[in-house]
């Protein structure tokens, strides 16, 4: 039976891994909403949705691990609307919240992109360099990356792609039927690196969502553009998360899938 640990302990552990100090994020990394101080029972998914908390609530668990989580920037801060009815069922509940953005796409073993790689069988991967790196200490941190396939053809990655990522990939072809090798990703919404995935020879570039211009870009450049879901692309992560903390301490850690087809 789980023994569970110390809610600071757990974050503790989580902040020594995923360094968020290094980071200039969007929105605060680590705990978010403070519940009870000791966890035998993690709940992860991508997003801290009304649907995960229901999920979460239903488990009995004792805190929620999730790649985004509230407090962006910009937004409103008042704890009104859907965020307030978020927030107060987490409290009245006792359910801590715990998230963690750039640091999970960008981590060298259990981060978004590494595992996305992993999943697609990509080989000889390694960080783009001419990245913008989105203000970070790359020496530990991945977050646009590159690498090959063994798919020479954009069809044959493509049935690839969907095949693993259980959904059909929005693609540009680019490459107007020339053979495909070298593969450029990072997961979410990172649209704004297919300029630099294009400078580094990359034949196709994959990421979670796509713009207007993008599609102009690919043609005009002749590199493939992918649109494989924001969510698709980002589920690894924090599954690869959880199951390290099932090694690292004595407690559940349960991935929960709620479907987001952008």
């Amino acid at each position: 039976m789980s023994q569970g640990v110390a809610l600071k302990e757990l974050i503790s552990a989580l902040n020594n891994m995923l360094r968020p100090d290094l980071f200039r994020d969007y929105a605060p990394n680590g705990l978010q909403v403070e519940g009870r101080p000791h966890v035998k029972r993690i709940v992860t998914g991508v997003t801290a949705s009304d649907a995960l908390i229901e999920k979460a609530i239903g488990l009995n668990a004792d805190a929620i691990l999730v790649h985004h989580g509230y407090f962006w920037k910009g937004e409103d801060p008042c704890l009104s609307g859907f965020k307030g009815k978020r927030i107060k069922k987490l409290m009245q509940h006792d359910i801590s919240l715990i998230a963690y953005h750039l640091p999970l796409d960008a981590h060298y073993e259990v981060g978004n992109n590494v595992q996305l790689g992993d999943k697609l069988g990509l080989t000889h991967v390694k960080a783009l360099k001419n990245s913008v790196a989105r203000n970070i200490d790359t020496n530990n941190t991945l977050l646009t990356l590159i690498g090959e396939t063994s798919h020479n053809t954009l069809e044959s990655f493509q049935a690839h792609i969907q095949e693993v990522l259980g959904r059909e990939p929005l693609v540009i072809d680019g490459a107007q039927g020339r053979e495909i090798k070298k593969v450029a990703w990072c997961t979410g919404g990172a649209q704004n690196e297919f300029s630099h995935a294009v400078a580094a020879g990359a034949d196709v570039f994959i990421t979670g969502e796509v713009s207007e211009k993008n599609y102009h870009e690919a043609l005009e450049t002749g590199v493939c553009f992918i649109a494989a879901g924001h969510h698709a692309t980002e589920r690894y992560g924090v599954q690869a998360l959880g199951n390290w903390l099932k090694t690292y301490f004595e407690l559940e850690a349960l991935y929960i899938d709620i479907d987001n087809p952008v």
